[in-house]
């Protein structure tokens, strides 16, 4: 059956029986969590497994946003605790190798946390510049302010999810740390020069072009495409993250429900796909806006699938066996290193 270049969310911690029908029907790439979907690890492993049953596909795609800090899906008790981005940023900027591999050991621990429950794609890094006077919807999720630091500190969270089976996915390309409102409630608009973006938003991401996943900003740069916000605009695409940045890895939209965009939601999905996005993304679960979307989204292309099938290979070629040393970690944290 041909593959919906779709990522759909459910409603709640079991799979409806509507929901699977759906799911069969339209054979979406993949899927994704959220702390609505997740209340045990038994819990979770009997959905993940109910939504690859649904579509036939045992390595069906499974996503969700563990970042650490105030994003995580997945919380204590039962899951631990990973610090937000910029301790490690903060650790690296007095000894830069302890940074680099404190946040290696960290995504290796998340990475192997969503591996054990049979989730295999995690919505981290984030590689947006934290920049003075922005809104705070990326602030300590970011890794800092410098592009290089960001960059590096990025690639080794990159290597600790591929070593633990977890494919990484870059975000928000090609960069939200200039955004001054919350792109989960309104449209931000950047108006800064488009050599000065090169120079600093869009670097970390050029820096790591070489990952499988990225997901888009929803926000508009007015020095490239004063129209349309990136994810929705093939010239953003084309020229900034296709051609500056030369990302070729799967290219993934940032979540279509978001109020940031407006219109039909079946609409945005064609949109998005027709500026060249390889996959839509929508995570509230409602079965109505699925409908729709699934219906505009049509069939995965060639370049998409080949693009699915490098990430693919970059996961089962960057998994290690070695246990994750927690002790050096929380050594590590403390500046005992």
């Amino acid at each position: 059956m041909t593959l919906s270049p779709t990522i759909f969310g459910c409603a709640g911690p079991q799979l409806g029986a509507a929901e699977r029908v759906f799911f069969a029907r339209t054979n979406p790439l993949g899927f994704i969590l959220f702390a609505r979907n997740c209340e045990t690890p038994d819990q979770i492993r009997a959905l993940v497994a109910d939504l690859r049953g649904s579509v036939g596909r045992v390595d069906a795609p499974v996503l969700i946003d563990q970042e650490g800090g105030r994003v995580a899906r997945l919380k204590p008790p039962q899951w631990r605790a990973a610090p937000p981005a910029d301790r490690f940023g903060t650790i690296a900027d007095r000894n830069r190798s302890a940074g680099l591999e404190a946040a290696r050991i960290n995504s290796h621990l998340i990475g192997r946390d969503l591996a054990a429950l049979g989730i295999d794609v995690d919505c981290a890094p984030v590689l947006d510049l934290r920049l003075p006077g922005a809104h705070d919807i990326i602030g300590d999720r970011a890794f800092g302010m410098a592009p290089q630091r960001v960059a590096e500190l990025g690639r080794a969270a990159c290597e600790g999810l591929l070593a633990a089976g977890v494919l990484p996915v870059i975000k928000h390309i090609p960069g939200h740390g200039r955004a001054m409102s919350d792109s989960h409630f309104e449209l931000p608009v950047v108006k800064t020069p488009r050599a000065e973006l090169e120079a600093t938003d869009f670097e970390a991401f050029r820096l790591l072009n070489d990952m499988p996943w990225a997901m888009t900003a929803h926000l508009v740069y007015t020095a490239i495409d004063p129209d349309r916000p990136a994810t929705l605009s093939p010239k953003v695409i084309a020229e900034i993250i296709r051609g500056h940045i030369g990302f070729d890895g799967l290219l993934l939209c940032d979540d279509l429900s978001m109020k940031a965009l407006k219109g039909d939601l079946g609409d945005l999905a064609r949109q998005a796909l027709a500026a060249g996005c390889d996959v839509a993304l929508h995570c509230n679960g409602q079965m109505d806006e699925m409908i729709r979307i699934a219906a505009a989204a049509g069939s995965m292309s060639a370049e998409a699938e080949r693009r699915f099938q490098r990430g693919r290979a970059m996961q089962r070629a960057g998994i290690v066996t070695a246990a994750v040393d927690e002790a050096r970690f929380d050594a590590l944290m403390r500046g005992l290193a």
